[in-house]
């Protein structure tokens, strides 16, 4: 390992501090090092506050250290005026020589631009250290700007003998698979979602709320997929849910993704019935998928989807199994 790459290895462990607070943003850290030390760090820890360069360049206490330094980022710097100044302009009017960049940023709106300014400037600018390692710390925001569609995730739980649900009717009570800390593990994957969809059948059977109540963080925004029925909580007015009318299938799913896209909505956690599940899997838009098995069986009820291959990996709670599939080359393999 040469000491870009040692450095950048720093600059990814603070990116992922971030985790869960800089959505629509990416995670990235920053380190700035003189002669061999490090002087100054930083990573973006909110969406709206500063971005890792920015928060770096403060943290240097002697700031005429900066014009014989290098600054290390794990994601291109910004080029643009968002809801911060571009981070490529502060790293000039810093007077930092050398800039060592871990990815390229497939935002639109940077992509190349704020190496290009900062090349312009003079300053010398080494990309592609650890690139893939780089990439791998925001799956959800690469694939957003460059497939142009939220990242999906897709959950259930399921019996032993490959249940979702018994046969039931509203008024009785669904199938419970999960444990307290399956269920306050599902909960921290909704709270690092920018929203999270389900059927009408799923609202109309169970009238879930869909927050984070188990875990913390932020609640996702409701997305229902079909005609809700009147009076349920997703409806109440404490969050702005979005309603898709019509039923899903393999091709309405694309419009779907499209119209949250345009929304600003860069994940999206699927919690619905079977139905709506195995649209997404027909359709092949999805990202990753989360299967909880339990250790009992139903001996009949609605079947669970399905997907035709090996997990990628696995993790046993108590007596629950946890499957993760990967559908995305940003995601590990």
């Amino acid at each position: 390992m040469n000491i870009d790459q040692r450095f950048m290895r720093r600059a990814i462990e603070l990116a992922k501090h971030g985790l869960g607070n800089t959505s629509p943003n990416p995670m990235v850290g920053a380190v700035i090092v003189n002669d061999g030390k490090i002087i100054g760090e930083g990573y973006h820890r909110r969406c709206g506050e500063g971005h890792a360069e920015v928060n770096a360049v403060a943290s240097v206490i002697d700031k005429s250290l900066l014009k014989d330094s290098t600054i290390y980022v794990t994601l291109e710097p910004c080029s643009h005026y968002g809801k911060t100044p571009p981070c490529s302009k502060l790293i000039i009017d810093s007077g930092i020589p050398r800039v060592v960049v871990g990815s390229t940023d497939p935002n639109e709106k940077v992509s190349g631009r704020g190496i290009k300014m900062l090349r312009d400037a003079g300053v010398e600018v080494v990309t592609g250290v650890l690139e893939k390692e780089c990439r791998e710390i925001n799956p959800v925001f690469m694939t957003a700007h460059t497939l142009r569609r939220p990242w999906v995730t897709l959950k259930w739980a399921q019996s032993r003998d490959g249940y979702i649900d018994r046969i039931r009717t509203a008024e009785e009570t669904p199938a419970l698979f999960s444990t307290p800390v399956t269920k306050a593990l599902t909960h921290r994957l909704r709270s690092l979602h920018d929203a999270i969809m389900t059927g009408s059948g799923t609202v109309k059977a169970d009238n879930p709320s869909l927050d984070v109540r188990e875990w913390h963080g932020r609640n996702p925004r409701p997305v229902i997929a079909g005609n809700p029925p009147a009076g349920c909580r997703l409806l109440d007015g404490s969050r702005e849910t979005l309603v898709f009318s019509g039923a899903a299938n393999a091709e309405s799913i694309k419009e779907y993704l499209s119209l949250l896209f345009s929304q600003g909505i860069t994940s999206v956690l699927v919690e619905g019935g079977a139905s709506l599940l195995k649209s997404f899997i027909e359709s092949g838009l999805w990202d990753m998928a989360r299967i909880e098995t339990a250790p009992f069986s139903l001996g009949d009820g609605v079947e669970a989807p399905t997907l035709g291959r090996m997990p990628d990996r696995d993790l046993t709670i108590g007596n629950n199994h946890l499957y993760y599939f990967s559908n995305n080359p940003f995601l590990w393999r």
